[in-house]
């Protein structure tokens, strides 16, 4: 009985300090201090006891439990624990409620819960591990993915150039001859038989011929390479030999001639192409009809014309220059073409007195269908000499087919006062001008695209028209048409179909007032 007091006395004792020192118990439960089992622990003046519950994951589930906890918050941790609000905010599923009121009052507190069923976010070590790993994936596959890229185009590029070497033709033709097509006969017969479309022999054919050529001697050289006169059975055919350095013109020139349609009688007869060689050393061959005449220019010389002759040339000349430039539509249509290079060396004369066009390493084609034209970057492009005001000074809107067609206009105009001045205005010879290239008066016999754009552009100086063309209606028209041609302004400057026209109109006129 005694000790029963004892205790009691004891506890009341103890109650009254706490009370004098302001101290309160509370239920712990988890949080208790120094590690003792679920039993009481005491808090001081602005303290609290507190139950919070926190929601625990079961990896083994992938489901959430509450687990409560009970326990006192010091004084100095209540702005840490947020009693009246989550315990950490940014984490679902925590939550505290704190009491002062009594001793042991949070035993029976009983804080929010919401239960979650969603899996948990990731972790921010497994968000980066992750986006590590995407990245490295990504990283290898863009690097194979390149990889691949310039092996295929390495592969390509290398097998473009191989069968540039064995065959340039492969696509274009079948690997089969028609069966109406053999060797027997002479060119103009094979000629005959092939498919009449102006884009030369059969491609078998063209082979075989290439390799029975007999080249006889060098009749002239130029900046493309070497013209030979050579035989096949005993008929003569003219040989372009291409310098290895012109790989690209004669690409483009056997791609011209090969154009459908393209055949005229103005235009220099295509027969074949070919590339031959072996390991060490390669020819490309160009093979035509031949005109022992020779070019305009070396036939001009030698030769004075009479009003007749000028203008069979010139009205030769403007027809096929008039074919070149116009597009023919159809099943098998021929697209426009503009030359690029007219000059009197790029000019045959043919032995009936009429001329054909030659030369097309730097010609380009108009396709209407998608409205483009396959021009090299360089806007600069012929004989200096022969150039228009707008090449020269870099003035052409090269993407523009007609302003390209214009400027062999220009080019035109001055081959025209080439043969001009070789006509006579008489009965004697001695009644012509020498034979002098155009602005022969005022540069050198090779002059920069500084001096020719100082004379053509800035001085605007056009070469000298003879007095005595005044006293022939030939040379009257010619002078006329000369003029209209090298105009500064190229929207002035007369069109092939119109030079033809008002040629063969006054070769009309001519012949009536001879009858």
């Amino acid at each position: 009985m005694k000790n029963g007091q004892t205790t009691m006395t004891r506890r009341k004792n103890r109650l009254m300090r706490a009370k004098k020192q302001n101290v309160r118990r509370c239920y712990c439960e988890g949080h208790c201090p120094h590690g003792q089992m679920n039993g009481t622990c005491e808090i001081k003046h602005g303290g609290q006891c507190f139950a919070a519950v926190e929601e625990v994951h079961d990896p083994d589930t992938n489901t959430y439990e509450p687990e409560v906890t009970y326990g006192c918050l010091p004084a100095d941790e209540r702005g840490l624990m947020q009693c009246k609000g989550y315990l950490v905010p940014h984490l679902h599923g925590k939550s505290i409620e704190c009491c002062d009121s009594e001793d042991l009052c949070n035993q029976f507190l009983k804080p929010h819960y919401e239960a979650r069923t969603t899996t948990p976010e990731p972790s921010i070590l497994d968000q980066v591990d992750n986006t590590m790993f995407v990245t490295l994936l990504a990283s290898l596959t863009v690097g194979i993915t390149i990889f691949l890229l310039v092996i295929t185009a390495f592969c390509l590029r290398r097998r473009r150039k191989e069968n540039r070497n064995k065959n340039y033709y492969t696509k274009k033709y079948p690997d089969k001859m028609p069966l109406d097509v053999t060797l027997n006969g002479t060119l103009s017969n094979l000629m005959e038989q092939s498919s009449g479309s102006g884009s030369g022999l059969p491609i078998l054919v063209q082979r075989t011929i290439s390799k029975q050529i007999q080249m006889v001697q060098s009749v002239g050289k130029g900046r493309y390479g070497e013209v030979w006169l050579a035989k096949w059975r005993g008929e003569k055919v003219a040989v372009k030999v291409f310098f290895t350095t012109e790989e690209q013109s004669w690409f483009r020139e056997t791609e011209i001639y090969q154009t459908v349609l393209m055949r005229h009688e103005n235009i220099l007869g295509f027969i074949a192409a070919d590339i031959k060689g072996t390991g060490s050393w390669t020819q490309m061959l160009l093979i035509t009809d031949f005109h022992e005449h020779g070019s305009l220019f070396d036939y001009l010389q030698t030769n004075a014309l009479n009003p007749n002759s000028l203008l069979t040339m010139a009205s030769s000349i403007a027809s096929g220059l008039s074919h070149l430039h116009t597009e023919i539509f159809g099943t098998q249509g021929k697209p426009a073409i503009a030359h690029r290079d007219i000059k009197s060396k790029n000019i045959l004369v043919k032995r009936n007195g009429e001329c054909c066009i030659a030369d097309f390493g730097l010609a380009v084609k108009y396709l209407s269908d998608v409205n483009e034209i396959d021009v090299p970057p360089n806007e600069r492009s012929g004989t200096k000499r022969y150039m228009a005001p707008e090449i020269l000074d870099k003035s052409i809107n090269i993407n523009s087919f007609e302003a390209h067609k214009i400027a062999d206009m220009y080019s035109f105009g001055l081959v025209l006062w080439e043969m001009s001045r070789r006509c006579t205005t008489g009965d004697k010879i001695a009644e012509c001008d020498p034979y002098e290239v155009p602005y022969y008066d005022v540069v050198t016999n090779d002059p920069s695209f500084e001096d020719m754009v100082q004379v053509v552009c800035l001085e605007r100086y056009r070469p000298r028209i003879p007095k005595r063309f005044e006293t022939d209606d030939v040379l009257i028209t010619t002078s006329k048409i000369i003029q209209e041609c090298w105009h500064n302004n190229p929207a002035v400057r007369l069109t092939a179909l119109r030079v033809k026209k008002t040629l063969s109109k006054l070769d009309t006129d001519t012949t009536i007032k001879i009858v």
